[in-house]
């Protein structure tokens, strides 16, 4: 055994959701993310739009920018993105100019998703999962809402 240990997309999917309660806790809709390369977290981040008053910094672009520095490259063809809610259509935008490797996500959107828009947003060569830890994912935004209603 070489010592190197290969982690699961719950795993992943754990850490992002780590990040959309930082969000959650500052008051910021409670979306988390994760870049992962490797098997190694390059990338942490969550919605921070509120505290920046920044309508575009959702916990994807914040990630991109931070793997994207980290890598010193702006593609990350080899790198997976673990979101806890599917992206929005700017997101998946981002996403398609970054030439995401693989895209995981937890909840659905139905209203605000790209998949309402189709699978072609998104870079021809990015797989997808979706579902992942879904009732996990959406009991946090559903809290989060509840909570302000």
């Amino acid at each position: 055994m070489t010592g190197l240990s290969v982690y699961s997309d719950d795993h992943f999917m754990k850490q992002a959701l780590k990040e959309a309660q930082k969000a959650h806790d500052k008051g910021e809709v409670p979306v988390g993310a994760v870049i992962v390369c490797n098997n190694q977290i390059i990338a942490r981040a969550h919605n921070s739009t509120e505290q920046l008053t920044d309508v575009t910094a959702h916990a994807e672009i914040m990630a991109i920018t931070s793997a994207a520095n980290y890598l010193g490259s702006k593609y990350l063809q080899d790198c997976t993105l673990y979101v806890t809610l599917e992206p929005c259509i700017m997101c998946a935008g981002a996403l398609h100019w970054a030439q995401l490797g693989k895209l995981v996500f937890g909840a659905a959107d139905e209203k605000k998703g790209f998949m309402r828009y189709g699978k072609a947003l998104l870079h021809p060569k990015t797989k997808i999962e979706m579902g992942v830890m879904e009732t996990a994912c959406a009991a946090l935004l559903k809290s989060f809402f509840v909570a302000k209603r």
